[in-house]
């Protein structure tokens, strides 16, 4: 059995560490969002998530939705998740306003409109 060693010069071995660096930083960064849920009857969910899970769909309150559905049409349920901004840098206080600019734009604290209790809608 014959193996070979390659010695890697200082500058190849540094430039190896900052390119390393470089890709686990990028894997590691965590994206900051504010997020709209669509649900098949039209109504959204304006939300945050500090860690952009692509599996987290909000914490809208359950029986606000489940009283919108019935047995049959929760068989076959589709909503859907849009990104509406993103930040790696942003401070969570500014996600928090920017997650109460959303709902105010989208008017998703309005029962007609939206599953969002807070702020408070105002008709």
């Amino acid at each position: 059995m014959t193996s070979t060693v390659t010695l890697l010069s200082n500058n190849e071995v540094a430039h190896s560490s900052v390119i390393l660096e470089t890709l686990l930083g990028a894997v590691n960064l965590k994206m900051k969002v504010i997020y709209k849920i669509t649900y098949p009857n039209g109504k959204i969910y304006i939300g945050k998530d500090l860690t952009d899970s692509i599996n987290y769909f909000g914490s809208a309150h359950d029986r606000l939705i489940a009283n919108d559905f019935s047995r049959e049409q929760r068989r076959d349920f589709t909503i859907r998740k849009e990104i509406l901004w993103e930040s790696e840098t942003a401070a969570d206080s500014e996600i928090n306003q920017k997650e109460i600019e959303y709902i105010r734009f989208f008017n998703s604290n309005n029962p007609s409109i939206g599953y969002n209790r807070w702020p408070k809608f105002n008709s």
